[in-house]
């Protein structure tokens, strides 16, 4: 197995060379709305979802190439999210990835409307991954469907919103968590696996190994947010704090929220174990997500 720093580098320049291809270049009428798109994808994200999305698939003993539609649309549904969480109507952020959010350089109503177009985007990618056997092109689509409506990512930021100076018990907190973050880092992996034809027995196993590393992801990000400066991090730090958020950090304390990520990171690597060795890459990343410092 190759360098995981090489790898994620390789995988982050073939998913970028896809979108760049994908997304209408700024040239195409209405320019504006184009920039605007362009300026959020393009801003220094770092690919997870999609490059878990070509792991799952090459576990499954597929082909990256089959799978990249697929990983390019979960970026897109992940890159529209952010641009509407970043709104002052939502979570009120000027820097996302390290540069001005999208509605601070195109104004509100742009912002909004390219994080629609996005969205729609995804859902027209994931029509033109090639169908296998198991996996038809309605279920894809209805996997992406569900994972972007009221029940997980807009229902996980309703109940952020509506959390903001509340003082919340861990099972609400989780319940925001898995909507706004595992349900689409799950997504990602399940259609990879989709892409290569998964067996039932795989589909489970990618299921239950992306909510532990998404759950595990959030918190890393919530301990990150009252540790890492505003510089390492891309985005503004300690916003949580001032929005007067819950998060795993503040009902647990740091070193227990450290502990809880570690105990799902240990749930992924079990759920890998119907893959085999195949499943080393996807261990590797999981391990990578818990152990980043931005």
């Amino acid at each position: 197995m190759s360098d995981l720093k090489e790898h994620l580098s390789e995988r982050c320049q073939y998913v970028d060379a896809a979108l760049n291809r994908l997304i209408p270049n700024a040239e195409t009428r209405p320019q504006t709305l184009h920039r605007a798109m362009r300026h959020s994808m393009f801003a220094g994200g770092k690919r997870l979802r999609p490059i878990l999305c070509l792991a799952a698939a090459e576990a499954c003993g597929g082909r990256a190439e089959d799978a990249i539609y697929n990983a390019c649309a979960v970026e897109c549904l992940h890159t529209y999210s952010l641009i509407h969480d970043d709104l002052p109507c939502m979570d009120d952020d000027d820097m996302r990835r390290g540069v001005p959010t999208c509605h601070k350089v195109f104004g509100e109503a742009m912002a909004l409307l390219a994080g629609d177009a996005l969205q729609a985007l995804a859902f027209e990618l994931v029509t033109k991954t090639p169908m296998a056997a198991r996996h038809p092109t309605e279920v894809m689509v209805l996997e992406l469907a569900r994972t972007a409506g009221s029940l997980h990512l807009v229902g996980g930021q309703v109940a952020d919103l509506e959390g903001e100076g509340k003082k919340l018990g861990l099972e609400d907190l989780r319940f925001i968590h898995e909507g706004k973050t595992a349900a689409l880092l799950t997504t990602s992996v399940k259609l990879g696996g989709m892409s290569a034809n998964a067996s039932a027995e795989q589909m489970k196993g990618l299921h239950e190994f992306g909510m532990a590393t998404g759950l595990a992801f959030q918190i890393i990000d919530d301990i990150l947010d009252v540790t890492q400066t505003s510089e390492k991090l891309g985005k503004s730090a300690g916003k949580d704090v001032a929005a007067e958020k819950s998060t795993y950090p503040a009902l647990m304390g740091l070193e227990a929220s450290r502990a809880e990520a570690h105990r799902l990171t240990e749930v992924s690597h079990r759920a890998l174990d119907v893959f085999g060795e195949n499943g080393a890459r996807l261990r590797q990343l999981a391990d990578y997500l818990l152990s980043r410092d931005y």
